[in-house]
C-alpha cells in the first residue's frame, strides 16, 4: 500500500461477519485499510478451539488459561501469533488474559457488542482514515508504506 495503513484481524466464524470470540474463533481474517478501500490478506485457521466458557464461550472466562488437551500447549499462543504486523483486532468478546497479551503486542482491540458484517467494519474504519482529524487511537496504529509504524507528528510544528 502506497498510504498508512492498518492491518486488522477479524475473529469470525462465517467469514464474513465478527461473530466469534477471541478464544473460540475457527478462523481470523486479515485485511489491510487505507483510507481508499481494503484488500483481503489471509485467512489463518486455528488448527484446536480453546476451551469454551458458559454461554458457547461468551463473557470472561479464567478457562483459556489452562491447557485444553494436557500437553502443556497454551491454547491463546496459536491466536496471538496469527496477530503478527496486525494493528487492531475486532471480536465479540476476549478474556483479560488474551486482552493482556494482545496489549503487549501493541495490538488494539475492538470488541463488538453484536454480530457484525466485516465490510460494516472494513467501510467504517475506511471512512475514519478518510476523515480530516481520524481520532488519536486511530493515529496511534496506523502504519507508514513499509510496514512500520506510522510516525505522528508534532501537532505544533506540523
Amino acid at each position: 500500500m502506497d498510504t498508512p495503513y492498518l492491518r486488522i484481524a477479524m475473529f469470525t466464524n462465517s467469514l464474513v461477519r465478527v461473530d466469534a470470540n477471541f478464544a473460540a474463533a475457527r478462523q481470523v481474517a486479515l485485511y489491510d485499510v487505507n483510507a481508499d478501500g481494503h484488500t483481503f490478506v489471509d485467512i489463518v485457521p486455528f488448527g484446536r478451539m480453546a476451551k469454551k466458557g458458559p454461554g458457547g464461550a461468551k463473557g470472561c472466562t479464567m478457562d483459556d488459561m489452562e491447557d485444553d488437551d494436557g500437553a502443556g500447549v497454551d491454547p491463546l499462543t496459536e491466536r496471538v501469533a496469527a496477530l503478527e504486523g496486525c494493528s487492531v483486532l475486532f471480536t465479540l468478546g476476549l478474556s483479560d488474559l488474551a486482552a493482556v497479551r494482545v496489549h503487549d503486542r501493541k495490538i488494539f482491540p475492538v470488541k463488538s457488542a453484536h454480530v457484525r458484517d466485516i465490510d460494516d467494519i472494513l467501510e467504517q474504519v475506511r471512512g475514519l482514515m478518510a476523515s480530516e482529524r481520524p481520532p488519536l487511537w486511530l493515529l496511534r496504529v496506523m502504519r507508514a508504506p513499509g510496514g512500520g509504524r506510522l510516525v505522528l507528528k508534532d501537532r505544533q510544528t506540523a
